[in-house]
């Protein structure tokens, strides 16, 4: 089964274009209203938002801070074996309980007042609660179990940690849709993840450009040099877009056939990149070319899948280039962009080399994503004093439904679609 939300009570004042999902205001990218909302009504409302991996936390005690939407969290891991989060806010006067990104603790306490907090969030012991020399103190009828910290319900798939504020959030698996559970499971399923690497890249932009940008299938051969130059990701090539019901959660995928390609290029009536006049050739080459040696790890010949789950997760694979990406808020203009770049622990050497080498082709200054780095920010400059325009979202039609081509925004429309639900417009 898949997810549909219930569409909610408007919030903020946006006046949506007639044409639904085909155009959207550009006032969603700038009003500080409805970036207040969108933290009450998409992070802290019945959605699942990525925490961390369960390979971060695997042992009792330790714990990942992290964040949903604006808010501070922690994952931890009892001694009971169980996962848990909450809210990185003292119950008492508000500061952060812990101060570290990752670690090892039996309990957090807060600097500020001593509050201190078991593995579980629960409040386990106030300093002076019973006062000095029977003076001071709390009243009598203070109940510790009445001040835990903020709780989120937790899930897991396959080695993937969602936490949410909501108790009205369906089932994981049935917000995700079957379709995005399975291609989650053609990655990571029944494999043990290991963390080669992380970055967190700030975004002169705000969050939702970059969740365009993300499933934007179609820009990825026009604004990526590199991918058109040594032929990773043309559009002529075997591939499709998948969209779930509710439209927030998406696949993008296809397959390099280096025969069909070049057949197609030679072809005299080929209506492929050539006679496009697009920034999709150079004559820039390669002095070491191992960074585009691949091997074909899952069977299927798909050398580029780029997942998105409503409304900040990603997780890629670009040939054996595997990483997950978290996308976070923070203020109308600026996005947090955290990559954790994975291998497994049953690579081999030659494998573990091959994605270390390709690792170069994403993140902040990779050969491929570099661009999309910049891109969201020359949006968001070129919108400033044109709250009351609109974009253009009318590659491949109108609905949000999957396609055989990728030469659609059929997955923007999706999110857009999701959005307005959360949002109730």
């Amino acid at each position: 089964m898949n997810y549909i939300p219930i569409k909610p009570a408007p919030r903020a004042s946006v006046a949506w274009p007639a044409e639904g999902l085909t155009r959207v205001p550009y006032s969603v990218f700038q009003d500080k209203d409805v970036y207040a909302d969108e933290q009450d009504a998409i992070f802290r409302g019945p959605h699942w938002s990525y925490l961390c991996l369960e390979a971060e936390v695997p042992n009792p005690g330790d714990f990942r801070a992290t964040h949903v939407g604006d808010a501070p969290v922690v994952v931890t891991r009892d001694a009971d074996g169980d996962l848990y989060a909450f809210e990185n806010r003292c119950a008492h006067r508000g500061a952060l309980v812990c101060l570290e990104d990752e670690g090892n603790a039996k309990d957090f306490s807060c600097v500020y007042h001593a509050w201190t907090y078991n593995l579980q969030g629960d409040l386990v012991g106030v300093a002076f609660k019973d006062g000095i020399n029977g003076h001071g103190g709390m009243k009598p009828d203070f109940c510790m179990g009445d001040h835990h910290l903020r709780k989120l319900r937790v899930a897991t798939l396959h080695g993937l940690v969602f936490g949410s504020f909501s108790d009205d959030v369906p089932p994981l698996d049935e917000y995700l849709g079957d379709e995005i559970v399975e291609r989650i499971a053609r990655v990571l399923e029944d494999r043990r993840p290991v963390v080669l690497g992380r970055f967190t890249q700030m975004l002169p932009n705000n969050w939702k450009l970059y969740v365009e940008n993300v499933k934007d299938s179609y820009h990825a051969s026009i604004l990526h040099l590199f991918f058109t130059t040594f032929q990773l990701n043309r559009l002529s090539q075997r591939g499709g877009i998948l969209v779930s019901e509710g439209g927030g959660n998406h696949v993008s995928y296809s397959a390099v056939d280096h025969a069909a390609a070049a057949a197609a290029e030679s072809a005299p009536t080929s209506n492929d990149y050539a006679q496009q006049n697009i920034r999709s050739e150079s004559g820039h080459r390669l002095e070491d070319t191992s960074v585009l040696a691949g091997t074909d790890e899952f069977g299927d010949g798909v050398t580029l899948q780029i997942l998105s789950v409503f409304p900040g997760f990603v997780l890629q694979q670009i040939q054996n280039a595997i990483a997950v990406r978290q996308i976070l808020p923070r203020g109308t203009q600026q996005t947090e962009l955290n990559w954790t770049y994975l291998g497994f622990e049953d690579d081999t050497p030659e494998l573990r080399e091959m994605r270390m080498r390709q690792s170069n082709l994403v993140g902040p200054a990779g050969y491929v994503s570099m661009e999309d780095g910049c891109v969201g920010g020359f949006v968001q400059r070129g919108i400033d004093g044109a709250s009351d325009h609109r974009s253009v979202l009318e590659m491949g039609g109108d609905t949000a439904d999957s396609s055989a081509s990728r030469v659609t925004e059929a997955s923007i429309r999706g999110f857009w679609k999701a959005y307005r639900n959360a949002m109730g417009y």
